[in-house]
């Protein structure tokens, strides 16, 4: 078993005022060349957007692009045509494929509203894009991790164009939990959204990430109550 582990406060920082953002990858300004990237998993920002600001137009392409707001509302607008308004409890994905425009604003004057923007390089390249939102309230659980995202299109959750899996959990103190890896050859990157954990015996705290690999199973205890996102994605692109 493989793994690394990128703490907190080790992550690159832009505050641009009307944006404030960590990076656990390189992204932007941000370059750091031993934090290119998890295999295929490419940016894990962690954003907050101050009210009535946001992201103009601008265009993405050959990339799976997946939000999840952690408090407040964003509303996206592209150039398929999509208009709509995602908030804490929703996961939203984006496959730009060919290319795609769009915008990202808070539409909130009096609250900010936090994110997670993932970029997932895809299996296969110029697909026509597409938009797709969902609701978690009909699939969540309790003290155990359920399934967000995957590659299969009548899958739990949202699909991506990889063989990329994810999971969120909400713990309280004291659960146990075991996740087994889907695919031979994945690996799975862990960030923590809120509270502590161990993962094989490794302290992790709120916005701690850690990737383990060249593992099938990975194995977690919540020292307190805590929320964990779970991104399961090959450690090679064309696998």
């Amino acid at each position: 078993m493989n793994t690394i582990i990128h703490r907190a406060e080790t992550r690159g920082h832009a505050n641009h005022g009307w944006l404030n953002s960590y990076h656990t990858f390189s992204f932007a300004n941000y370059y750091n060349p031993e934090r290119m990237h998890f295999g295929v998993l490419r940016v894990l920002n962690d954003d907050t957007v101050q009210a009535g600001m946001g992201f103009g137009t601008h265009p993405h392409d050959n990339m799976e692009i997946v939000s999840i707001p952690l408090e407040g509302d964003l509303e996206h607008k592209d150039s398929m045509g999509n208009v709509a308004v995602i908030k804490e409890g929703d996961v939203q994905v984006m496959s730009a494929g060919t290319g795609v425009t769009h915008s990202e604003y808070n539409p909130n004057q009096d609250k900010e509203v936090k994110f997670l923007q993932i970029w997932v390089f895809p299996r296969v390249k110029n697909v026509k894009p597409r938009y797709d939102q969902i609701s978690l309230k009909d699939i969540e659980k309790e003290n155990e991790f359920y399934q967000i995202l995957s590659p299969n299109k009548d899958g739990q959750g949202v699909w991506v164009h990889q063989d990329a899996w994810f999971h969120l959990g909400k713990f309280s103190k004291g659960t146990v939990d075991e996740y087994k890896i889907k695919k031979e050859g994945n690996g799975v990157y862990a960030f923590i959204l809120d509270g502590e954990v161990e993962i094989n015996n490794e302290k992790l705290s709120k916005r701690d990430g850690m990737g383990i690999w060249n593992t099938d199973t990975i194995k977690l205890k919540a020292t307190e109550n805590a929320r964990v996102l779970l991104m399961e994605v090959p450690m090679a692109q064309g696998n």
